[in-house]
């Protein structure tokens, strides 16, 4: 199987490889059923496909098909050693990481052997210096004394050189900052906000004391569409959050800003119909959900599918796009949101999309699993594995835990259409 290279060339979610460099859990149960599997998931584990590094969940779900599948790790050994960067040894270290914490014996000894010889050994030694358990890397302390040296920066506040006692220099500490003068009053700030003449890093000085030492304050509201940036493509820094503090202050103004021509004040207006829209705002927000589908943008749609999801049955009109988006999102962290929002707006046939959740690569997501799913043997089992299984997030496993002792379940409601079929 050819391996893509392009992060962002995902394969078709009809395909193994598509569902899995999704993180779907439809990708998990066929892969225990396909032969072949082993391909896929090796190159989502050498080639990190994640739309988002920060929140897209990856690590548990590629250990779990790891283990579950049987597969050897040699492979997995073969990438850690090719990694270009830090970024990358740091993703495969961290799966070989669960697997080591899961029972593993093996990914134990590929990670000991790398802090030995890797590259990017640093960044992996404190890794599982706090993750696991002291005697699994203590007896390392002579080889990282050796290693240290050049350009290495061993961070101050990881567990193994605390244990051996290495001492690592700290910042000499700046001396204490005279008081400040007085505190301009909210009316001086808003005076500079408002002056475009004004240097835009004191405009963006003044937005900070009004964010961060003032209650919020509503004669912001219209001088938002100055308060962008010179060039006129972004917001100045904290208009966001000073938006999020102003909360339903920012309406209705924020119905104007929603059909600006300026991309960033538009956003904002939208993001304040999200949160605050009453249904007269349903076609504003349905319209950006569509616009993001047509032009396939993955990441921000969940922010109209919470919208929508508010206002509830009045946004029927948002299900099919909300549909398309659980299918076919590489962006896993809003995926939830998307089977949230359909809940809440046409619950009706569901219960696949829940029952698939329980494999899904987000915690969110199959903590969604482990609450809705209907009662049906598979479920039940699936339940007791996550209730039981050390890689699993603690949240999830004491929800798993707590469904199964709780009293016997009515199944869910539903129209007899699969989502696995369905939401196509």
């Amino acid at each position: 199987m050819p391996e893509q290279t392009d992060p962002y060339a995902y394969a078709p979610v009809d395909t193994l490889l598509g569902l899995l460099q999704r993180g779907r859990g439809l990708g998990a149960q066929l892969a225990a059923e396909d032969p072949t599997a082993a391909d896929s998931v090796y190159a989502c584990i050498r080639t990190d496909w994640r739309w988002d590094w920060l929140v897209d969940e990856r690590r548990v779900y590629l250990a779990r098909l790891l283990r579950d599948l049987a597969l050897p790790l040699a492979p997995v050994a073969e990438a850690l050693a090719a990694a270009a960067d830090g970024h990358d040894a740091e993703e495969v270290a961290r799966i070989l990481e669960q697997l080591a914490l899961a029972g593993s014996g093996e990914a134990r000894d590929i990670l000991r052997a790398y802090i030995r010889e890797g590259e990017q050994w640093l960044s992996v030694l404190e890794s599982v210096s706090e993750r696991w358990p002291v005697q699994w890397w203590a007896d390392l302390g002579d080889v990282a004394r050796a290693r240290l040296g050049g350009d290495d920066d061993p961070t101050p506040w990881a567990k193994a050189w605390e244990h051996w006692g290495v001492s690592i220099p700290t910042p000499e500490r700046r001396p204490p900052r005279p008081d400040p003068p007085a505190e301009p009053t909210n009316a001086e700030l808003l005076e500079v906000i408002a002056d475009p003449g004004s240097p835009e890093e004191r405009r963006t000085d003044a937005m900070y004391v009004l964010y961060h030492h003032r209650a919020p304050e509503p004669g912001l509201v219209p001088l938002v569409p100055s308060l962008g940036t010179a060039d006129g493509r972004h917001a100045l820094p904290l208009v966001t959050g000073l938006l999020a503090r102003l909360g339903v202050h920012a309406m209705p103004a924020a119905r104007d800003w929603a059909a600006s021509d300026t991309r960033w004040l538009a956003w904002e207006g939208l993001r304040v119909l999200a949160e605050h829209g009453e249904p007269q705002d349903v076609p504003v927000l349905l319209a950006e959900l569509e616009k993001d589908w047509a032009h396939r943008t993955w990441c921000g749609p969940m922010l109209m599918a919470q919208g929508l999801a508010r206002l509830g049955p009045e946004a029927a009109g948002a299900v099919p796009f909300l549909r398309r988006f659980w299918v076919r999102t590489p962006h896993s962290y809003e995926r939830p949101a998307y089977l949230r929002a359909l809940a809440a707006i046409d619950p009706a046939g569901l219960d696949e999309a829940y029952v698939e959740s329980l494999w899904d690569s987000q915690a969110e997501a199959r903590l969604l699993g482990v609450e809705r799913a209907p009662d049906r043997p598979g479920v039940r089992e699936r339940l007791a594995h996550l209730r039981d299984d050390p890689m699993e997030e603690s949240e999830v496993r004491e929800a798993a835990g707590a469904r199964l002792a709780g009293p016997a379940w009515a199944p869910l409601p539903a129209d007899g259409e699969a989502v696995r079929r369905g939401l196509e």
